[in-house]
């Protein structure tokens, strides 16, 4: 089988970056240049959790494994784009919502929540986004999903301010399992063909928690 089609579904890292409530912002500096030192480089300051990432279960648990102990195919998956656009700002997504897709939802599956937030990326309204409930967030890990991504900064409601105190039912579910999130996804609306393929392979960090992505779509003629 041949790749037909790939489809970019990653943020850009660098200054326009939008971080987390509370995260610091990315920035890139130049390091060298071909003028002085015979080549271009630009050092990186940026968080584990920056741009499309990965979380591990690490992230949010101590005893949880981390990142560089999940095995590869754990960002890897057949694609299902569950479609939850046109939602209220700081809705749920329950598990009845889920319903259409629940069919398809297995080991191995990569299911990506499609809410239409990445047109807020940018704006403080992106962190008014959808998010999954707990109710459907286990209906996901008891059906085998362990790979859940989304088009919003985090699949639980994004609390206010720097140090929020919240209720993070999806990602105690799905890391809790061993699972990992996926967030700030873009582009998940091009996802117009059969059978595809996800693909967020993270940097190799030694951070633990989590690390930057290219989570792509791919299709297979």
């Amino acid at each position: 089988m041949q790749i037909n089609r790939i489809v970019d579904l990653s943020r850009p890292v660098g200054p326009e970056t939008q971080a987390f409530p509370g995260d610091r912002e990315p920035s890139l500096e130049r390091s060298a240049t071909v003028a002085v030192e015979g080549y271009n480089s630009t050092g990186v300051h940026m968080s584990s959790h920056s741009g499309t990432h990965a979380d591990a279960p690490y992230h949010f648990l101590d005893d949880g494994p981390r990142l560089e102990e999940l095995s590869l195919g754990q960002f890897t998956g057949a694609a299902v784009v569950v479609e939850a656009t046109g939602r209220a700002d700081r809705s749920p997504i329950t598990a009845e919502d889920l319903a259409p897709w629940r069919e398809r939802f297995a080991p191995g599956a990569a299911v990506l929540l499609h809410t239409g937030w990445a047109d807020h990326y940018g704006t403080s309204r992106y962190f008014d986004h959808p998010y999954l409930a707990g109710d459907a967030a286990r209906l996901l890990v008891e059906a085998g999903v362990r790979c859940v991504g989304i088009d919003a900064p985090s699949p639980d409601s994004t609390p206010h301010g720097p140090h929020p105190e919240g209720d993070w039912a999806a990602h105690m579910s799905v890391l809790g399992a061993g699972g990992t999130i996926v967030e700030n996804l873009c582009g998940l609306e091009r996802i117009d063909f059969a059978d595809p393929l996800f693909v967020a392979l993270p940097i190799r960090l030694s951070s633990g928690d989590g690390a930057p992505v290219r989570a792509v779509a791919m299709g297979f003629g």
